[in-house]
């Protein structure tokens, strides 16, 4: 009895020991992040700098691994089946909560199958409009809307995009009727934006900025809670005159669900010494982000749960359908 005792509390012992274990000697092998989006892309640049980082950290090859398809869900799906051992991470952005929030049915569950480690980094949208025959702020767009329904048109990167998205929801908060242009993309958007043969739409920053600047299209706000370091002149939808209006992608770290605590901690915990590097956060800076403040995973984990409940609120109240 005493022998299977001891054996007993060996046993309960070691069961104890082994996440610390593996925490200490994390990583064994090459870590692979699965990015879901295309090479070169916002959510590619922001997942090889963590990336960089990571490598320097861990003293372990990271790979950065381009899995594109399904609006992110094909990489997303991956990472949601791998073994919860940290080898295989996911960097993505808000797709993935809009994603959830529009298909009930997908190969996997969003929530209960991945575990957010570290939000990184947040992409505002700006709000742009033609500058000959656009409104001159946000305001006047409203009235312009209100004076003609169902005649202003916006342009979308397609269903369920976070343009389309972005626009619903300032849609729902001014009770406004708009035309929704969804398009492939959004070179093919900004181009049509930039022709006058769509009224307005909710950009991509880093697509945005430099035709602002050449004064191809005139930003009217951003969606980022507060003004953008690259757009310092241009007002917030909250200065603008929309209440607790506040769109930001949020771009992350995530694994699969029951990845053990003292691996996650750690990953986070590298993470936010990025974050606390200034040469870091002037890169995300300068693709058209802002670096998101150091964290935890139990802090992201809720966040992304408040992102998921506010997308699905979206879809509901527009009865938007997934293609």
């Amino acid at each position: 009895m005493k022998t299977s005792i001891a054996s007993l509390g060996l046993a309960l012992a070691s069961a104890l020991f082994a996440p610390m274990v593996a925490a200490q000697d994390y990583p064994t092998k090459p870590v692979r992040i699965v990015v879901p989006w295309p090479a070169g892309g916002l959510v590619d640049v922001a997942a090889r700098l963590v990336a960089a980082r990571l490598q320097a950290a861990l003293g372990q090859t990271v790979i950065v691994d381009n899995k594109v398809g399904a609006g992110g869900n094909i990489g997303a799906d991956q990472v949601a089946k791998a073994a919860a051992d940290g080898q295989t991470l996911l960097f993505t952005s808000s797709a993935l909560t809009i994603s959830a929030a529009l298909r009930s049915k997908t190969s996997f569950d969003a929530v209960k199958d991945l575990e957010p480690i570290s939000a990184v980094a947040y992409a505002p949208s700006v709000l742009v409009v033609h500058p000959v025959a656009g409104a001159a702020n946000v305001q006047d767009l409203v009235k312009q809307a209100r004076a003609n329904p169902d005649k202003l048109s916006y342009a979308s990167a397609g269903v369920g995009s976070p343009a389309h998205l972005t626009a619903e929801l300032f849609k729902s908060q001014l009770h406004l009727s708009i035309l929704h242009v969804p398009y492939t993309g959004a070179p093919a958007m900004m181009i049509d934006q930039i022709a006058g043969r769509v009224d307005l739409h909710f950009s991509n920053a880093a697509v945005a900025i430099p035709q602002i600047k050449s004064g191809k299209v005139r930003a009217l706000a951003v969606t980022s809670s507060k003004r953008m370091a690259g757009l310092p002149d241009v007002p917030t939808m909250i200065e603008a005159g929309v209440p607790n209006f506040e769109a930001d992608q949020w771009l992350g770290l995530l694994a699969p669900r029951g990845l053990p605590r003292p691996v996650a901690e750690r990953l986070a915990a590298e993470v936010n010494k990025a974050l606390g590097s200034e040469e870091f956060r002037n890169a995300l800076v300068s693709a058209g982000m802002s670096a998101a403040s150091a964290g935890t995973p139990a802090g992201f984990d809720a966040a992304f749960k408040q992102d998921l409940a506010k997308w699905s609120a979206v879809v509901k109240a527009a009865n938007i359908q997934p293609e």
